[in-house]
């Protein structure tokens, strides 16, 4: 059995009732825990101001009496002001790092009936930030009319905080992440498994950290839809209090770039007539989405270093700083590792920003949510443009089973399957979107892919090739040019028949795949 342990503050009013001959008849919190029938405490550890120290001891003495198997430990803390919510959160934190807790032999209370409404709710804070290793517990005066002893005693409960043991909370608290993993993917019904994962771990995040955040992904996945929508949810829970500022980095070049970043006074340039605040100072209190950070010049990466970290920077030009206090969304397209490698981006703002990465993955990776995307682009076009727009059924087989098939790149991912429907969608007359407007679609949007064959030029008669022969190699193809290395589309080609090797080489059996139609990873990578 493990020993009980409470934590507690001394009362200085409830604690020191009664006169001294008839104070076991009077409610004390502190004594009256440690006189429960079926509530043994093993050890007492006592808060107590130092001008207490005499009510303290009596208490002590008091408790040996009612209680003599309890130990009682007193500690004096200094609080000038028990009603200054600072000082008293530093005393009772100070306290709760310091103390040895050994969980595998004690269970730990924490007694929240004594000490003013401030100290009451540091205690809670503290243990649901788990600084304290224990549950609350909460006493109360006996029921009227009971016998003296159990007067003296009152009642006591103990409150667990762990939720999961309550199913009408963890019902509720489940329906709300649902509900806000719903509102980042914009109420699509989307379907990718490591999709749905991604989101649901950006949902966690969002709401659980400051820590810049990192969007990759390929030009058109939705990293500035999706950082827009991270604002938006942080917003809805009263989390940031100023604004979403956003620039896409690859715009910014030279004075212009520090300029926009970071302010200018006036005259730090050529031109520069009047003071600049700056996108930073803007973001203050707020977050800032930096698009395309990879392409930031190193001297403005150096900078903005600096501003995550300390949260003050110098605007161009001066040398007074500001202070600016904001969350930081990135978004690039560019392998980070590499553009770190090249010398491009500096290795420390990418260690600083590279706590929560997640990698967008692209439209042609995610076939299986096209269709929900489609009705998703069709029913938002018909409310920009305040008409209902809709597919006749067998126009919308044929667009979807071609917009699904290996002959759809999608190189603009999600931009493009946009713009696709926005222009079916304007053409339609009397609100319907007919065979002859997806016919005419498809065509376009083979036209503009016939340059980007799924297949690079081989040393062989195409027409040699089974039609499952032909299938099976453009998905390779494909796989090879999203990915960065040999090895990363191994992994993704082989991933459920690499698990029953011992030693697998992905990549040299993905070399050996190529091989066998004269193709290499250069020649197909060079085919992009």
């Amino acid at each position: 059995m493990k020993r009980r342990v409470v934590i507690g503050v001394l009362g200085t009013v409830l604690d020191k009732r009664g006169k001294r001959q008839n104070r076991f008849r009077k409610w004390r919190p502190t004594v009256g825990l440690c006189q429960q029938p079926d509530f043994a405490v093993d050890r007492l550890e006592l808060l107590h101001q130092p001008r207490d120290e005499g009510l303290a001891q009596q208490t002590a003495e008091d408790i040996a009496l009612v209680s003599p198997h309890t130990e009682v430990r007193k500690h004096a803390v200094m609080i000038k002001d028990p009603w200054d919510f600072e000082e008293v959160y530093a005393a009772f934190l100070d306290f709760a790092t310091r103390y040895p807790f050994d969980t595998e032999n004690e269970e730990y209370l924490v007694h929240i009936t004594t000490g003013t409404h401030v100290a009451q709710i540091c205690w809670f804070l503290l243990t649901e930030a788990r600084y304290l290793p224990a549950s609350l517990l909460q006493t109360s005066p006996a029921a009227k009319g009971a016998a003296d002893e159990a007067i003296a005693a009152g009642v006591c409960s103990v409150i667990d905080l762990d939720l999961s043991r309550y199913a009408t909370l963890t019902s509720r608290f489940q329906r709300e992440q649902q509900q806000s993993v719903a509102f980042l993917k914009s109420g699509i019904d989307t379907r990718n498994t490591t999709f749905n994962r991604l989101i649901e771990q950006i949902e966690r995040v969002a709401l659980r950290s400051t820590a810049p955040i990192l969007l990759t992904g390929p030009t058109g996945a939705g990293k500035s839809f999706l950082a827009k929508r991270i604002f938006q949810l942080r917003q809805s829970r009263h989390l940031v209090q100023g604004r979403l500022v956003a620039v896409n980095c690859a715009t910014l070049r030279g004075d212009n770039a520090m300029s926009t970043l970071f302010g200018h006074v006036k005259g730090a340039f050529t031109g520069a007539q009047q003071a600049r605040t700056g996108l930073l100072r803007e973001a203050d209190g707020g977050v800032l989405f930096l698009d395309e950070i990879a392409e930031l010049g190193l001297d403005e990466q150096a900078m903005l270093l600096k501003a995550i970290e300390e949260k003050t920077f110098f605007p161009f030009g001066s040398d007074k700083e500001v202070h600016s206090d904001f969350q930081l969304i990135a978004g690039t397209h560019r392998n980070m590792q590499q553009w770190v490698a090249e010398g491009r981006f500096r290795e420390d703002l990418f260690a600083r920003i590279n706590m929560w990465t997640f990698a967008l993955p692209g439209l042609a990776e995610r076939r299986e949510d096209i269709a929900p995307n489609i009705e998703y682009e069709l029913q938002r076009f018909s409310q920009q443009q305040q008409t209902q727009i809709r597919f006749d059924k067998g126009a919308r087989e044929r667009y979807l089973a071609f917009a699904c098939s290996p002959h759809a790149a999608w190189r603009g991912n999600f931009r493009e399957l946009s713009t696709s429907i926005a222009r079916m969608a304007t053409l339609a007359e009397q609100g319907r979107i007919n065979d002859a407007l997806v016919e005419e679609e498809v065509q376009r949007l083979a036209h503009h892919w016939r340059g980007e064959s799924a297949l690079p030029d081989l040393p062989m008669d195409i027409s040699t090739l089974d039609l499952f022969d032909q299938r099976q190699l453009e998905t390779v193809i494909a796989v090879c040019r999203r990915s960065q290395t040999l090895s990363e589309a191994g992994r993704e080609l082989f991933a459920i028949s690499r698990q029953k090797k011992a030693n697998p080489n992905d990549a040299d059996r993905l070399r050996k795949y190529l091989a066998r139609f004269g193709l290499s990873w250069e020649s197909v990578r060079g085919a992009t």
